[in-house]
């Protein structure tokens, strides 16, 4: 019997799940994309498209069809003695204090684990419902508040060591060669068998509890990857090779990329008549039209008509008053204020927008042309503007993330500390040939597309499980049992969300990610999304509950030490994101418990 009389309880836990939902994309899934678009193996726009298909593919077809009732084992089933009320509305106050706290550290552009914050709020949630004595505070089998804790402290570490291997494997065998591009070439299909191997794993152990692969023998799973892995490198050897061979090596700018299905065939294509160099992207974080646009926020400004005197070789005559005005005005200029540059930026970035076609061009000189009036929004004019500026200013926040400068965020302003700091951050690390990276930016695209799908196959839990138990008590009446089924529209809305997440707002967690720790390459990019993924894998069999984003994290930071030197890391920005997970436990937790506290107490008219 459905309990109707609650139906404003579900209907305020769908909207708090769908915000857990979307904060997950724009965060978690924003932070796992964040290696490759800073590597340039893909751009945003690639990335929102990969992310959305991935992330929902993996949720609505192997995503988890039961969900724990009690997260993680940290209430006890007891704890709502069958009141099915109860049990959606500590669930509702755990998924909004979640929520709350991973969307202001989102708008501030501070990147922490939603995981660990619905899990932390579920804690404090426990704590009001039924006292701290029963929350599970140790190990319980790795399902406890203290596992939590310990995975806190050594995934990031763990999965720093497991990149820097690959990555120091890679610079042995390719970077540190003489001529490092016929090594690249020749040796990829070595690393197309553990990316493959890998992707593989993470698909059985970490994205299939439907499928149950995981509950297959261990001599089926062994098959099933290295069966995997090796055709992955089989494949590359036949088709990809051949490719890039042509490409970078006989450096053949007439190649194409569909030609890759003639496999050897391409060995004998004649090489052309005058090829100076391969048609590869560039790789390199700052890039020269950036350094220009960089400068620019710090250069001194001249007036229209000194411009054209000196572009006619006439300096412009003065006054003795008037030079020494004109030199304090270019003293000041030159050093403007962190605010000013700020400023500049912004108002370089809406310039550009308004000259673009399309909506979002649309948009920007919509709000440009119709500004709000005097007085208050109530008056007639201000109410007509407002319904003018309404569906301009959603189109804004819908395609804004898409002609965001991820890159130039990431580097810093020229003339601020951020900016310095990052200057030191890349003057320390090693840049390697484009057509080396080049062939290392495929086994990043892989690497990348298999994390998402796992991603939304097992992550998908965290926001869709309390949900499905909020559904489940709601459409029955009765508190759910050790599971309760997932719907698979259910599945299907909040992987939606998660993909609405990372296209909108993703673009604030990646401005503060990837390049702002370290340099980011494809070789570099693909080693540290190999190391994340093992140590995901390593602390899946042993239950231990671990987040991907601190895991890529930490591998990031590894990676990035391999050049040698403390300087190549941005330590301040490591410590910062080390901050904001410590701070989520407490915060999350505290919010969940004086939420459920204050309702389940409410003092109220007897009847």
């Amino acid at each position: 019997m459905a309990l109707h009389e609650y139906t404003y309880i579900f209907v305020i836990g769908t909207l708090f799940a769908m915000l857990d939902a979307f904060n997950n994309g724009a965060n978690d899934v924003a932070n796992s994309w964040a290696t490759s678009v800073s590597s340039r193996s893909i751009t945003y726009r690639q990335a929102m498209i990969f992310g959305t298909i991935f992330e929902m593919l993996g949720a609505i077809t192997v995503g988890a069809r039961t969900a724990d009732t009690i997260k993680n084992g940290i209430i006890p089933n007891s704890a709502f003695r069958g009141d099915a009320g109860v049990q959606m509305l500590a669930f509702t106050c755990a998924l909004a204090a979640a929520s709350s706290w991973v969307m202001w550290c989102t708008k501030h552009s501070a990147h922490v684990s939603s995981t660990y914050s619905l899990i932390s709020a579920v804690a404090g949630v426990g704590v009001a419902t039924v006292g701290a004595s029963k929350v599970q505070w140790g190990w319980n089998d790795g399902k406890g508040l203290g596992a939590i804790f310990a995975g806190l402290g050594m995934a990031p570490v763990i999965s720093a060591g497991f990149a820097a291997t690959i990555f120091m494997l890679i610079k042995l065998t390719v970077h540190m060669r003489k001529n490092p591009v016929p090594w690249a070439v020749y040796t990829s299909p070595f690393f197309f068998l553990i990316a493959g191997t890998i992707c593989t794993l993470s698909i059985v152990y970490k994205g299939s509890p439907n499928l149950k692969l995981n509950k297959k023998p261990s001599w089926y799973v062994a098959a099933v990857t290295m069966g995997t892995g090796s055709g992955v490198a089989v494949l590359a050897a036949l088709f990809f090779v051949p490719y890039v061979h042509a490409k970078i090596i006989k450096k053949d700018p007439t190649i194409k990329w569909w030609m890759f299905i003639q496999g050897p065939l391409l060995f004998k294509r004649p090489a052309p008549a005058v090829a100076d160099r391969a048609l590869v992207p560039n790789y390199a974080v700052v890039q020269e039209d950036e350094e220009e646009h960089t400068s620019a926020h710090s250069g001194a400004s001249v007036s229209e008509d000194e411009a054209h005197a000196t572009k006619d070789g006439i300096e412009p005559v003065m006054t003795s008053s008037q030079g020494s005005e004109k030199q304090a005005a270019r003293t000041e200029a030159a050093q403007p204020t962190y605010k000013e540059l700020m400023a500049q930026g912004d108002e370089k970035l809406r310039a550009k927008l308004l000259t673009k076609r399309g909506p979002l061009g649309w948009a920007m000189r919509t709000l440009r042309d119709n500004p709000m009036g005097p007085g208050a929004l109530y008056e007639l004019h201000n109410m007509k503007m407002a319904a003018i500026r309404l569906p301009a200013m959603v189109v804004v926040g819908a395609l804004y993330g898409v002609n965001y400068d991820i890159h130039a965020a990431q580097t810093g302003i020229a003339g601020t500390p951020e900016g310095k700091r990052m200057q030191r951050v890349y003057a320390n690390a090693e840049k390697y040939p484009n057509e080396v990276e080049h062939t290392y930016s495929f086994v990043q695209v892989l690497t990348a597309c298999t994390a998402s799908f796992a991603h939304g196959a097992n992550d998908i839990g965290n926001s869709v499980g309390p949900w499905a138990v909020i559904y489940s008590a709601w459409s029955t009446g009765n508190a759910a049992a050790a599971k309760a089924p997932v719907p698979v529209w259910q599945l299907a809305v909040l992987s939606a969300m998660i993909s609405i997440g990372l296209i909108t707002y993703g673009y604030n967690i990646m401005k503060v990610m990837g390049n702002k720790i370290t340099y980011h390459s494809p070789s570099r990019g693909s080693s540290m999304e190999m190391g994340a993924a093992i140590t995901v894998l390593v602390f899946s069999q042993f239950s231990l509950p671990v987040s991907t984003s601190m895991c890529i994290t930490g591998a990031t930071v590894g990676v990035g030490l391999c050049n040698g030197t403390l300087k190549a890391v941005n330590f301040q920005r490591v410590g910062l994101l080390l901050l904001s997970w410590i701070a989520t436990i407490p915060i999350a937790g505290t919010l969940g418990g004086v939420l459920m506290g204050i309702l389940l107490n409410t003092p109220h008219f007897s009847s």
